[in-house]
């Protein structure tokens, strides 16, 4: 009963195995290597899935798929050529992957090419090399096999095996012979160790791959041509020859030469006093060319039929001493020829014989204001080889020139036009300078030219010059101009003046160039937690205000300079603005300043008015008018006083005031003036009229001052009668009392009652009554 049992077991175990077997999804063959371009056969396994499948070739669908059977699906892919691919299997109804495979291609080697070289002496070609194309990423190391195919050989033979895509065999060996003229074939066969495959056959005929070596190559220069020598072997059927001057990186290469028997040939129209290198390369009729031979250099000899000096002459202004220096230049013949060359210049009114010698490029010649034509020699060992000559026009000499010469710049190239001259010129002289010492210039039929070759930023002087049959007119030159310009290398902050709430930012640019510019400044400014703020100005202003500032805030603030080539900046700068505006502050100190300086002046004006008012002299009475009535008489008799009460005391009594009573001297002329008119018999008469108005007047006078009230109320009342209406020095009053008092007759008056006067400084102010002189 127990063996029974096992047995069933047994089966059942098998009959479940063999169930899973039968129900296992899965894609075949696994790992495919198959041929670019081939065509791909792809099953499916789908025991393990109800319904349809489909396939994906890198997760890309494709329908390409037909069932074979229930539990088999097959794919084809034709003209499969993807280096590499992976391909899977899925079911339609859950998108479960059932399988999948790998596929990747290898192609057959392709483009072959083979080449025999020589490298022998003999003339028997000694390799054979060929070469070919094929992937080269891949999986698996590939081998290569040269085979050659000989005319009439059964079978291919190999010539050699290489990892590498080229391959080198000996031609001359004891399995291989090759043999010029025949046709043969090269296969090449790349092997893996999952695939092989065979390129396409690669037929050639024997001189048809010959690479014949390099030849030998003899130069020999002239004035004017090369020489060339080749020498090959075998004969070449062609030679291609190349050469350049040592000074150009543009090489110039001639014409090919076909020749059977190539010996010798010439190359024309070479520059003199160049050196040239030349190489050269042959190869047979239908061969690849052989390489180019090693450079050979030579240094062509001076042609005097190819020189061009092209002379010109700057003239400068007249000296003092009526002399002009004249600056002959040329353009300079290249010092590398072996002759030995001199300069010489020759004036036309100069003695026969009478030579300036020169340098290699220039001359300085000194003229007087007329018209000279100087002559240029150059010489070598075997005499004169050239001569030329150039025109200096007198200084009043009337000769065309150009006009409205103009200039104008772009990315470092100057052009200039003109307007030409009335009369009819053959031509014009461009020269242009930088530093007054350095010329360059060239020749031109136009009105226009275009300067090539200048210095970057930098100053120009440009000079155009009309030229005639036999002469030459006089020059024009154009302002300065810069070849380009730049923005400036540094822009240096030269002040901040911050007020409140703005900030005037004043700059300066620094450039160790002529030719800078600035299309626009920007000055940026920022609080340290706030935003980028900017203002732009023109490129003429070096300052800015910059507005809306915070009061009490620190700031920095830099300045961009920006030009056509770039832009400039400065070093950033730090700044605190104002808690108030200083400028209000400046106002007010100066309005104080000013009110204060007006009430000073005002105060101290107050104070000389008063002081003048306070300070006002008083009169003097010995100088007043009544002192007139008074003479100094030629007698020298004494004049007494007589008491004031005295009705017939003298008319001429003195008049005695304080200050006489001071002054001894005073009191003195009043007496010599009362003894000299005691001494004239009638006074009366003698005197002039205006002296007896001036009497009538004192007459009252005297009554009128006996009292003080009496004084007072006459000066009160406005009278215009004063006892002091004019005061004069003591000679003027001596010298008129002696006039008005000179007496005749030496007859007294008895009509006349003389009164004596005093007077007392009291009367002269009382009751705020000024006495005015």
């Amino acid at each position: 009963m127990f063996p029974l049992k096992v047995s069933f077991l047994v089966a059942w175990i098998l009959s479940i195995c063999e169930g899973r077997h039968d129900n296992i999804c899965n894609v075949e063959p696994k790992d495919l290597q198959v041929e670019e371009g081939s065509s791909v056969r792809v099953t499916c396994q789908s025991s393990c899935v109800q319904g349809k499948i489909f396939w994906t070739i890198n997760n890309n669908r494709i329908n390409e798929s037909i069932p074979v059977n229930a539990t088999h699906t097959a794919l084809f892919l034709r003209n499969f050529t993807r280096p590499s691919a992976t391909l899977q299997c899925h079911s339609s109804y859950t998108d479960q992957v059932l399988g999948g495979t790998t596929i990747r291609t290898f192609s057959k080697p392709k483009n072959i090419s083979c080449v025999i070289l020589h490298i022998s002496n003999d003339g028997a070609p000694d390799l054979l090399t060929c070469t070919w194309e094929h992937q080269r990423k891949h999986s698996l190391q590939i081998n290569y096999t040269l085979l050659l195919i000989s005319p009439g050989s059964p079978s291919p033979t190999e010539l050699c095996d290489s990892h590498n895509t080229s391959c080198t065999a000996e031609t001359m060996s004891e399995s291989v012979v090759l043999l010029f003229g025949n046709n043969y074939t090269v296969i090449v066969r790349a092997k893996t160790a999952a695939w092989e495959v065979d390129s396409d056959p690669f037929e050639f005929t024997f001189d048809h791959i010959w690479k014949i070596n390099p030849p030998q190559v003899t130069l020999t220069a002239d004035s004017d041509h090369l020489f060339i020598k080749l020498d090959s072997n075998p004969n070449p059927d062609k030679c291609q020859v190349k050469y350049h001057k040592e000074s150009s990186s543009n090489n110039k290469t001639s014409n090919l030469f076909f020749m059977t028997d190539l010996k010798t040939f010439k190359i024309e129209d070479v520059e003199s006093c160049v050196t040239y290198k030349l190489s050269a390369r042959c190869a047979l009729s239908y061969a690849p060319w052989s390489d180019w031979s090693l450079e050979k250099m030579v240094l062509t000899k001076l042609n005097k039929h190819q020189i061009s000096l092209l002379l010109w002459r700057k003239v400068a202004e007249e000296g003092r001493n009526g002399k002009r220096n004249v600056h002959l230049m040329w353009k300079r013949i290249p010092s590398a020829c072996e002759e030995s060359i001199s300069y010489s210049v020759e004036h036309n009114n100069a003695a026969e014989g009478s030579y300036t010698s020169c340098g290699s490029s220039a001359c300085d010649v000194q003229v007087d204001q007329h018209a000279h034509r100087l002559y240029l020699r150059v010489s070598t060992g075997e005499g004169t080889i050239l001569k030329e000559s150039v025109y200096v026009p007198a200084i009043e000499e009337s000769l065309p020139r150009v006009a409205d010469i103009r200039a104008s710049a772009h990315e470092g190239v100057i052009g200039v036009s003109w307007t030409a001259p009335a009369l009819p010129v053959s031509g014009y002289i461009i020269d242009w300078t930088h530093n007054g010492s350095q010329y360059n210039w060239e020749k031109s039929t136009s009105t226009n030219a275009t300067l090539l070759g200048l210095r970057e930023r930098t100053l120009y002087n440009i000079t155009v010059t009309p030229l005639l049959d036999d002469k030459t007119g006089h020059s024009s030159q154009t302002l300065h101009i810069c070849s380009s310009t730049g923005v400036p290398e540094m822009v240096v902050i030269r002040n901040v003046q911050a007020y409140d709430t703005s900030a005037l930012v004043s700059w300066d640019t620094e450039s160790k160039k002529n030719c800078s510019s600035v299309i626009s400044f920007t000055v940026f400014h920022k609080l340290p937690d706030g935003p980028v703020l900017n203002a732009s100005v023109d490129g003429n202003k070096r300052d800015v205000l910059l507005k809306d500032l915070t009061p009490n805030a620190q700031y920095w603030t830099y300045v961009e300079a920006r030009g056509h080539d770039g832009n400039a900046s400065s070093i950033k700068r730090i700044f605190t603005t104002k808690m108030f505006d200083p400028r209000l502050l400046l106002v007010l100190s100066v309005s104080g300043s000013i009110l204060l300086l007006l009430l000073l002046f005002f105060g101290l004006c107050c104070i000389i008015q008063w002081k003048k008012f306070s300070e006002k002299p008083i009169p003097n009475p010995g100088l007043s008018s009544v002192a007139k009535w008074l003479s100094q008489s030629h007698h020298k008799k004494s004049w007494f006083f007589h008491p004031f009460s005295n009705q017939s005391e003298n008319i001429f009594d003195p008049v005695r005031t304080e200050e006489t009573q001071r002054d001894p001297s005073l009191a003195q002329i009043c007496d010599k003036v009362s003894d000299t008119v005691a001494e004239c018999s009638d006074p009366c008469t003698s005197f002039p009229l205006d002296a007896r108005d001036d009497w009538s007047s004192a007459q009252t006078d005297t009554q009128l001052l006996s009292s003080p009230e009496g004084s007072v109320s006459i000066l009160s009342s406005g009278s215009s009668m004063n006892p002091y209406r004019s005061q004069s020095s003591a000679e003027t009053f001596l010298s008129r009392t002696e006039d008005l008092y000179h007496c005749d007759s030496g007859k007294r008056h008895d009509k006349l009652t003389p009164k004596s006067v005093y007077v007392s400084l009291n009367m002269f102010e009382e009751g705020n009554v000024r006495l005015e002189l």
